[in-house]
């Protein structure tokens, strides 16, 4: 106790009236990562004990942004095993991106309340260049090597879908199109396939992209759901050649559109009797009895219905249990809420590598988060739509949704 005593009262002598708190803070710490790691291998330091199970072995510097400014610790380090200090904890690659991106924008100026408010929040201060270089080089390598990873086995589904996003670019402020695609391999994991960033959603862009997964091993793609992009349809018949399913949920939306709002729940109903028939050729006799029944107050609405019969439905060709996981976007756009959320805290991001650097870090950690869940389809009913020139996946008669 003495001992400690006499080095924190060196430690105040030292210190200025500036930084008096942090140097205190910084011994604090130090001293409870060494009353940490004396439990951990059973002896203090230079102690010789029974009970002792490693050594240290030097230490490792770590900087922690506090409100008293950023304490330079020093975390010990073992010869066996490893230790971590509990009040720390290691962060994650979407809040290190989201820090980069924030540091980043003050540097080039970008300076608005919100993004002061934020800096002042995280407890960061004398950020450099050089900082903000190191912290995104590290975050860089981690996403493009896993944007950018060999696609192995079959993808018999895929999901693309865009959300907006404010860039600065050449002194303006503009939107431009961050494209993710998701897919479900023939062992029914789902994982995310690709990130691209455009100025729009043309056809060549989607070309380009779809393109980029077929170079990095995409194939065995049998059904692609989306929104009703011209441009998108046309880079899937010309790249996958695989059949498109058109939103189901979008569709109905923009039909409704062309309803009196005081018929639009009548209409709904009528619409969705559809989708609860139990096969295609059902649904595609009621879809048209629908469809004439509207056609005298609804013109364009049942147009509409005879235009689009095909692109809705294409889905009830697939296996029932995939069905409602099939018919709309609406599992991309859960994931694109999430990354909106996590964006909305930038608001105009400074470039488009710093874009790409965060909804990477984002798409990264909800991969990684994915592996650790069931299977998105059981291995069953994946077996059902093996391509004709292969053998159907025969599951063990034990085997389940892992």
């Amino acid at each position: 106790m003495t001992d400690d005593r006499m080095a924190l009262i060196e430690q105040i002598q030292k210190s200025t009236d500036g930084d008096f708190l942090r140097s205190v803070a910084e011994y604090t710490l130090h001293r409870l990562m060494d009353f940490e790691v004396e439990a951990l291998i059973g002896a203090a330091r230079h102690e010789r004990t029974d009970t002792r199970t490693t050594y240290r072995n030097g230490s490792r510097p770590r900087q922690l942004d506090t409100r008293l400014g950023t304490l330079d610790l020093k975390i010990p380090k073992l010869r066996q095993g490893s230790y971590f200090p509990a009040f720390l904890e290691p962060r994650k690659t979407a809040e290190k991106a989201l820090t980069a991106v924030i540091q980043e924008a003050w540097i080039q100026g970008v300076s608005t309340r919100k993004v002061d408010d934020l800096v002042q929040a995280l407890g960061m201060t004398g950020i450099s260049k050089s900082q903000v270089s190191a912290l995104c080089q590290e975050i860089d390598e981690r996403v493009q090597s896993f944007l950018e990873r060999p696609l192995e086995g079959d993808w018999p589904y895929l999901w693309l879908d865009a959300t907006y996003l404010k860039v600065r670019q050449g002194g303006r402020i503009v939107s431009i199109a961050a494209i993710i695609a998701t897919g479900v391999n023939q062992d029914g994991r789902r994982e995310i396939l690709g990130l691209g960033l455009g100025q729009s959603e043309a056809a060549i862009f989607w070309i380009e992209f779809l393109r980029g997964l077929v170079r990095r091993g995409l194939k065995g793609v049998k059904l692609v759901i989306s929104d009703a992009h011209e441009g998108l349809k046309a880079a899937i018949s010309q790249v996958l050649s695989a059949t498109w399913q058109r939103c189901r949920v979008h569709f109905l939306r923009s039909l409704l559109c062309h309803v009196p709002k005081g018929q639009q729940t009548v209409v709904s109903a009528a619409v969705r009797q559809v989708f609860v028939q139990p096969d295609r050729k059902t649904a595609g006799e009621v879809w048209r009895h629908v469809a004439d029944q509207l056609r005298a107050r609804f013109p364009k609405v049942a147009a509409l219905l005879d235009d689009a019969e095909h692109d809705v439905l294409a889905y009830m060709d697939y296996p029932e249990a995939h069905r409602t996981k099939l018919h709309s976007t609406n599992p991309l756009e859960r994931l694109n809420k999430e990354v909106k959320r996590r964006t909305d805290v930038v608001g105009i991001f400074p470039n488009e590598e710093s874009v790409r650097r965060l909804v990477g870090a984002i798409l990264l950690e909800q991969n990684d988060d994915w592996q650790l869940q069931h299977r998105y389809l059981t291995l069953e009913t994946m077996a059902g739509i093996a391509a004709p020139d292969e053998p159907a996946i025969t599951p063990l008669p034990s085997a389940k949704a892992a």
